[in-house]
């Protein structure tokens, strides 16, 4: 209702407590997917370890939770996600992360066109550069930053997107998450982990682009700060 009063249409897709995606539009909602237009990821029957067994109910997890959420809002396809954290790396919830994100690329290709107005945002749960962290030194060896998973956000902008931020904020140092502990936010200690990334129509558009830190100040609040763009008509 408070969205719907204050003249926005709300999609939502989620979890309760855990997982969830949304987008609110003053535009219009249509041709709503949620979770990349796929039914169920099903477990192969019979895993024979339990190693097995564990890759499989990860991945299974990840491509069934509520991590993803698309519509058309005013002739500009929006995407709303939420990437899996991947806890360590060499772990079934690490390659999970990187699968899911095999799937969103996967979703790209067979469904939409770079040269259309697309846009998709959220917390991806990467730091694409070196400069998206604090201190490399802090996280060798760490979720977030590595090869791998770099690769992967490195082949959405090869299929045709751009890194919205950036066009307008090439300096290090810029961060959206920061750990509560030890004051990290106060200290400047982050890292760059929340992105919209466009096509090439929306980045001409793009007049600006910033990090909302005040968002993070005050009484509980979350640990990441919001990341908008403005768009010229």
């Amino acid at each position: 209702m408070p969205f719907s009063m204050a003249g926005y249409e709300l999609l939502h897709h989620g979890e309760g407590r855990w997982n969830g995606v949304a987008i609110a539009s003053r535009v219009g909602l249509a041709d709503v997917v949620t979770n990349f237009g796929d039914g169920p990821v099903r477990r192969a029957p019979g895993p024979e370890s339990i190693a097995d067994a564990m890759e499989a109910e990860a991945s299974e997890a990840s491509a069934d939770e509520a991590r993803m959420v698309s519509a058309m809002c005013g002739g500009v396809r929006v995407v709303s996600i939420y990437a899996p954290n991947g806890r360590a790396v060499d772990t079934p919830f690490y390659r999970a992360k990187l699968a899911w994100f095999e799937r969103l690329a996967r979703w790209l290709r067979e469904t939409q066109d770079p040269a259309q107005p697309l846009v998709i945002g959220g917390d991806f749960n990467v730091a694409p550069d070196d400069m998206d962290v604090y201190d490399m030194a802090d996280f060798v060896g760490a979720t977030h930053v590595s090869p791998a998973e770099r690769a992967e956000v490195a082949a959405l902008r090869e299929w045709g997107l751009v890194d919205a931020y950036r066009l307008h904020h090439p300096e290090p140092g810029k961060f959206s998450w920061w750990d509560y502990r030890a004051g990290n936010f106060h200290k400047g200690l982050g890292m760059r982990i929340d992105h919209l990334y466009v096509t090439k129509s929306i980045a001409e558009r793009c007049t600006s682009a910033e990090i909302d830190r005040d968002a993070r100040k005050g009484k509980l609040p979350s640990d990441h700060a919001p990341v908008y763009i403005d768009l010229a008509d």
